[in-house]
């Protein structure tokens, strides 16, 4: 099998199940990337993610932008804020739901061990109400 190495620009984008708006990038759809996939994620000031985990898939992210933050666990009942510089490691099936509370947009650099951009994505609309409390 003849494998070639792919050089892409983010330019197009897509709807993520989570509500954030995603810049293509490194994934099976586009590349097909066999254990990975790498985004630029644009996250506007107040906005906020759903909530959800990713089922059986590790999540690294860099905050190369911007201030966020993030509700995370079990209930939601941890935050953890985030700037630039900052890397975060979610483990796979840990709900999360990440937030821009500041007044400008943070970026970041996500990779996941899912090469499929949307597939482990299990939304959790059964904890949007504990976030924060």
């Amino acid at each position: 099998m003849n494998k070639a190495c792919v050089k892409l620009r983010p330019g197009d984008s897509y709807q993520g199940k989570q509500g954030f708006s995603y810049f293509e990038g490194i994934a099976r759809e586009t590349v097909d990337a066999q254990g990975l996939c790498m985004h630029i994620l644009r996250v506007p000031p107040g906005a906020c993610a759903k909530a959800h985990q990713h089922d059986g898939h590790e999540t690294a992210i860099y905050v190369l932008e911007g201030y966020a933050a993030m509700y995370w666990g079990p209930r939601l009942e941890y935050v953890m804020e985030t700037g630039p510089g900052d890397l975060v490691y979610i483990p796979a099936g840990v709900p999360h739901l990440p937030f821009n509370s500041g007044d400008v947009e943070a970026v970041a650099v996500i990779a996941r061990t899912d090469p499929h951009e949307q597939e482990s994505v299990v939304l959790r609309p059964d904890l949007e109400g504990l976030a924060g409390s």
